[in-house]
């Protein structure tokens, strides 16, 4: 079951084409990743899904539906370019932008002293935002963005900004509210990011969508023949004519072989050539990283 469509997006800004009849299906309880490079088209998407601006043509539909404006009190978006009132007070403005997702006084006083009790951020309730480093102001966003428990969640890069301790609470939480029901959309760059998280993706490139899929499946498909051996000891492997010897590493008395196979034999039969070879712990596909992905897929586009 799907919680939100796009089909056959379009969107033109004067002589630039933002996207180009972008279709996307996001599972419900799934964390989506929405990829590309600068300018490809993602954050035009994520402001058409949020109706801060329209599509020219295509629909968007949420939980079967077309969306309306009605429907924003299901979505929290977290933009890129994060705007809190500097001046005001951390506790005051937060309460503030409970009230406007629809809680009332109590229900948003409860949940926040629960988050920023949760966050360790329960010190900074009368300080001024201006005060706080960026990361800070991002863990702040978050929770106003997360508090009205929306059925969606929408993070425009989240973890910019943050150290790693703190980047890695802010997944914990994703998960977690994923784990509850959430449905959640993110775009970012950081495609460790997506590997650790991300159920299903859809990298844009050029207003077009050129890769989609389940982050697993995608993976696997990219594994191009290539095989990681991992051997006790040494393994005196070489180049012929059913594979090409890689890469070879060696650390606590195990060697590790990188082959690329060309497909003339039988991947049993190039194991049982492997265990002629010395002691085999592990064989498996050599996935490579959504990073190689992203930069090949992007590359092979550009030359089309």
């Amino acid at each position: 079951m799907s919680l939100l469509q796009t089909e056959n997006v379009v969107k033109q800004y004067r002589n630039h084409l933002a996207l180009d009849n972008l279709s996307m299906t996001v599972p419900k309880q799934s964390i989506y990743g929405l990829l590309g490079p600068n300018g490809a088209g993602k954050t035009t998407l994520l402001r058409i899904i949020n109706q801060i601006t329209a599509p020219d043509s295509g629909t968007v539909l949420l939980d079967g539906h077309k969306i309306t404006r009605n429907d924003l009190h299901s979505i929290g978006y977290l933009p890129e370019e994060r705007g809190l009132y500097k001046k005001m007070k951390v506790g005051e403005q937060a309460l503030y932008l409970a009230r406007l997702k629809g809680l009332s006084k109590q229900q948003a006083m409860e949940k926040l002293k629960s988050w920023f009790t949760r966050l360790e951020i329960i010190d900074w309730w009368d300080k001024k935002v201006e005060e706080l480093s960026k990361g800070m102001q991002q863990k702040i966003q978050f929770v106003t963005t997360v508090l009205h428990e929306p059925k969606l969640l929408i993070f425009d890069e989240p973890f910019s900004g943050f150290d790693p301790i703190n980047a890695s609470i802010l997944k914990n939480e994703i998960l977690n509210l994923r784990d509850k029901g959430a449905t959640v959309i993110f775009s970012t760059h950081n495609m460790g990011s997506v590997e650790e998280m991300c159920d299903h993706i859809t990298l844009i490139d050029r207003a077009e969508s050129i890769l989609q899929g389940s982050v697993e499946r995608i993976r696997e498909e990219w594994a191009a023949n290539e095989y990681d051996v991992v051997f006790r000891g040494e393994a005196d492997i070489k180049t012929n004519s059913h594979y090409e010897v890689l890469k070879y590493t060696r650390d606590n008395g195990k060697s590790t072989i990188r082959l690329k196979t060309g497909g003339e034999l039988d991947i049993n039969n190039i194991i049982r050539d492997m265990t002629d070879k010395g002691q085999v712990i592990s064989f498996n596909p050599a996935l490579p990283s959504m990073n190689e992905i992203f930069i090949r897929v992007v590359e092979a586009n550009k030359n089309n």
